[in-house]
């Protein structure tokens, strides 16, 4: 890989903390990308209203105050890029970072993926991790062509991995666990011929022998029981629980499962930095995630640069 194809900085997560980093890096002009899972997937991104961010003068929406977050970033000069981090080497000067279409090369790295992760939580979910069960349509879609295949949750991110996954598999079952869709504006899932939506509905067990072959469902309408044949089921429910599984434990992390950093987001990898709510916050606001973000750019560009001092005056 040539020079130009290094970046400055790379920003794993594009919630409040990894785009305000991005705005500081990009206008620092650090050669800076944003690698983003889903830009309707984080905890900003379904909240319903935001009112006390400062400088709002009247309530919007979290997915509207993060359009802005990113069109800001972009402005800036950062690149973003829509794509699902399956692994990290941190330990080198130049990091890499795994996507499922290439690897990522940067000098320094800011991990702001949230806390949005969860536990497994169903029956057979862990057992079946890998045999059937996934979280990641884009990696394992492939492995269902012509099977019959079921993402559970009902939140944007869900809807995508769905229709996503009717271009592989035979049938797709997108089994939401409340009564509707949590989505902004339509949907078009009734045009989607190998697509079955099911709202109310909750996955009591994922069940099979080697692999997954079956799942038992709990119509919350009628409190009724069923059992559908299945070959994979995708889980996209969301928790409270960092998101860090992807970094295999190359900084530390605490008991409670959280990326230690200092108070200046540096964690124990040198050239690697963390902010927002996957760090060991005490308090999960989107104020407290974007001034995180942008102390951690700050120490992104001491670290490039080799400076003894943070700078200070941005403008120049």
């Amino acid at each position: 890989m040539g020079e130009d194809e290094i970046y400055d900085v790379l920003i794993i997560g594009g919630g409040p903390a990894g785009l305000t980093a991005a705005q500081y890096a990009a206008r620092a002009h650090l050669k800076t990308a944003i690698l983003d899972k889903s830009s309707s997937a984080g905890a900003l991104a379904i909240a319903d209203k935001i009112e006390n961010y400062p400088g709002l003068t009247e309530p919007i929406s979290g997915k509207e105050l993060l359009d802005i977050f990113r069109e800001q970033a972009i402005r800036f000069g950062a690149e973003y890029l829509e794509v699902q981090v399956i692994g990290v080497n941190l330990d080198k000067e130049i990091k890499e970072i795994y996507t499922i279409e290439k690897t990522f090369q940067g000098k320094a790295v800011i991990l702001a993926t949230g806390a949005m992760g969860r536990k497994p939580t169903v029956k057979g979910e862990k057992e079946f991790l890998g045999k059937g069960v996934s979280y990641c349509a884009i990696c394992d879609a492939a492995f269902f062509r012509g099977k019959t295949v079921c993402v559970i949750g009902d939140s944007e991110e869900a809807v995508k991995e769905a229709e996503l996954l009717t271009r592989f598999a035979e049938t797709v079952y997108l089994i939401a666990p409340s009564k509707s869709l949590n989505i902004s504006g339509e949907h078009h899932l009734s045009k989607i011929d190998n697509l079955k939506l099911l709202t109310g509905h909750a996955v009591l067990s994922i069940e099979g022998g080697e692999v997954v072959e079956r799942i038992k469902l709990k119509d919350r309408n009628t409190d009724k029981e069923k059992v559908l044949p299945m070959d994979g089921v995708f889980v996209y429910l969301h928790g409270n629980k960092p998101v860090v599984d992807f970094l295999n434990f190359s900084v530390d992390i605490s008991d409670e499962e959280c990326i230690i950093t200092n108070r200046m987001m540096e964690t124990n990898q040198p050239g690697v930095f963390a902010a927002g709510d996957v760090t060991c916050v005490e308090d999960r606001r989107v104020v407290v995630a974007a001034e995180n973000g942008c102390v951690a750019a700050l120490s992104a560009d001491k670290y490039v640069h080799h400076r003894k001092r943070r700078r200070y005056d941005w403008s120049k």
